[in-house]
């Protein structure tokens, strides 16, 4: 009986044994790790805790890789015990470093998924969010972990962190000379987001440039604009700092600005009918009164009496310009019309003389009897004398 308990002590003391015991821990703990934070998760979401669930999602994947970095590296250091094999003398810095950037993993997941579930709760609420500001805030808390993370791993290296920089230092500026256009359109993205001329869901356009579409996404490098006929066009950044930019999305109204023509024979009913245009504009409901209005005559065409409507509509959305824009000129044609006169269109009066007037009414004449029949012409003439 001793025997064979010291035998199950023995075996029991095997370092593979152990391995596989830790293994296993380690995988019941990954297991039950999952079951908890996705019940934790549902009651989060089920309350609306935007933040906690924020913490909670972000854990999801990190959490489990911390549980295999830890379990490894205590089977690892098992196995270095029992063999003294040199490799292994190397796993505690390594597991130092993977815990480093699980953890970084993890803030990078928590600022991603934060940023989502702030736009979506907002964008639920009705409340109006600036996707481009939030994108930059992402990526600066984005780029700050990186970096935080990258010198701390390097310290644990054993590397000074103070010769890092001196190196950096160094290289940058060799850097700088070789990528001088990428860091112009890096910074030209950080000037994009800090003076915001235009924002992701803007029309913009350029008169400098062949650019008119829909900003899609700002980057530090380029930015993506949609055109209208829906293809991307990537822009690099340093481009916006040499050119003008026209933003039409952040337009207060829209503007009517046409010019239309009345004939000059109905010069006496042309005052009536712009004042019942003007009286029309005035009492619509689409058109705003406290920007400008104006209906007058203009010019004394070669071929009509010429006035325009100056005016400015509420909505600044483009389809529904149109419609009320094709409303007003119909009544303005109404208007006209109701008074007995003409839109004019392009008329040229000739003026003869007499005697110009006499020969073209023989050239006339000559044309008309040259297209009749021979026949007819023949039975014409005068008999022969006997």
């Amino acid at each position: 009986m001793q025997e064979s308990l010291s035998n199950i002590i023995k075996v029991a003391s095997h370092w593979s044994v152990q391995v596989f015991a830790v293994i296993s821990c380690a995988l019941f703990v990954a297991f039950l790790q999952k079951r908890i934070i996705a019940r934790v998760r549902k009651r989060l979401e089920a309350k609306q805790h935007l933040w906690a669930s924020s913490v909670i999602r972000a854990l999801k994947g990190p959490i489990s890789l911390f549980i295999w970095i830890l379990g490894g590296a205590f089977a690892c250091q098992i196995i270095e015990d029992k063999t003294g094999a040199f490799i292994f003398s190397a796993i505690p810095m390594l597991r130092d470093v993977a815990i480093i950037g699980t953890i970084g993993w993890f803030f990078l997941r928590f600022i991603e998924i934060a940023k989502r579930n702030l736009l979506s709760t907002y964008a639920q609420k009705g409340r109006k969010v600036d996707v481009t500001t939030a994108d930059a805030i992402t990526k600066i808390l984005k780029t700050s972990v990186i970096v935080t993370s990258g010198l701390i791993a390097v310290q644990t290296l054993g590397f000074s962190i103070s010769g890092v920089w001196a190196l950096g230092g160094v290289g940058g500026i060799a850097v700088g000379f070789a990528a001088k256009d990428l860091l112009a359109n890096f910074f030209g993205g950080l000037m994009i987001y800090w003076d915001r001329p235009f924002s992701v869901g803007d029309w913009i356009r350029s008169a400098d440039r062949e650019i008119e579409g829909t900003v899609e996404h700002i980057g530090w490098r380029l930015s993506c604009i949609r055109t209208f006929d829906k293809r991307p066009l990537y822009i690099p950044n340093s481009i916006f700092a040499s050119i003008a930019v026209e933003n039409p999305s952040r337009m207060t109204h829209r503007r009517i600005y046409e010019t239309i023509g009345m004939r000059y024979d109905d010069a006496p009913k042309v005052e009536v009918v712009l004042s019942e245009i003007r009286q029309m504009l005035t009492e619509h409901p689409e058109i705003d009164e406290s920007q400008t209005l104006m209906v007058n005559l203009n010019t004394c065409g070669t071929s009509s009496l010429d006035f325009f409507i100056y005016t400015f509509t509420h909505t600044t959305v483009w389809t529904r310009f149109h419609e009320i824009k094709e409303e007003i000129l119909l009544k303005i044609h109404g208007i006209i019309v109701s008074h007995g006169a003409q839109v004019a269109f392009p008329t040229s009066t000739i003026h003869l003389s007499e005697s110009n007037q006499h020969a073209m009414e023989a050239e006339a004449s000559l044309l008309h009897r040259s297209s009749m029949p021979p026949k007819v012409i023949q039975e014409q003439k005068p008999p022969k004398l006997q």
